[in-house]
């Protein structure tokens, strides 16, 4: 319920980019969605990724944190044409709604060359993601087979910047050192920005590794990433 009284309805809107869904509005969105009636619950779920690899000569592993995951968010819409919500009965049913819905969420837009950045509002929650899983399931009929209400339940992982989550994070706080696996394609510039947040690092994680030629990394490899006092900050 706004401050007003009025009943706010839950908003989904759609951007090209990440940057713009956390700015922008309803009236900056390329596409918008506005709930039939507010859910009636959501859920939230916070993971972080651990490491279980088992040292040899073990009998068991001990879990090493590695990063947080984004935050995930579950929702439930109810799309309904029967009339008994709002009075408005439409025969034809609700594909065209749910399909809409869909590819609001998930579908490839050809201007950026993928699905759209998302920003769920409803009152204080405001949260910016993407869509990760969508089911749909259709529970009434009219006489031709069209359903007339479907309940959509959608899956939202939150988008961080990589800059701000290794901040978030304290990636390089004085009493951590972090091991990384290289995986194909890993830079020790790029492997740097995301313990980090700035690539500069490398030359210090390539003396530290015994790395004669930085540029090669050996996919299945471990390196040590030290802690790194950065300017302006305290031990």
């Amino acid at each position: 319920m706004a401050a007003n009284g009025k009943l706010e309805k839950m908003l989904i809107l759609a951007f090209t980019s990440s940057e713009d869904a956390e700015k922008g509005g309803k009236t900056e969105a390329k596409e918008s969605f506005e709930a039939l009636i507010n859910p009636e619950s959501y859920t939230l779920e916070y993971k972080v990724k651990t490491s279980d690899a088992q040292g040899q000569g073990t009998s068991g592993a001990q879990l090493k944190f590695e990063y947080t995951l984004p935050e995930e968010l579950t929702f439930e819409f109810l799309f309904d044409n029967t009339g008994i919500i709002d009075g408005k009965a439409n025969p034809d049913g609700v594909y065209d709604e749910v399909n809409n819905f869909r590819l609001m969420l998930t579908g490839y837009q050809g201007e950026s060359h993928e699905p759209y950045h998302l920003k769920l509002v409803w009152g204080s929650l405001v949260f910016t993601g993407r869509a990760i899983e969508l089911s749909i399931a259709h529970k009434l009929f009219n006489p031709d087979g069209q359903p007339i209400r479907s309940v959509a339940k959608v899956k939202f992982r939150k988008s961080v910047e990589e800059k701000k989550r290794a901040a978030k994070e304290n990636k390089s706080s004085s009493d951590l050192t972090q091991q990384r696996k290289v995986k194909g394609g890993d830079t020790l510039p790029l492997m740097c920005y995301q313990i980090y947040g700035d690539p500069k690092y490398y030359l210090s994680v390539a003396q530290v590794n015994g790395l004669g030629d930085f540029r090669r990394l050996k996919p299945g490899s471990n390196l040590v990433f030290p802690p790194i006092q950065k300017p302006g900050t305290t031990p």
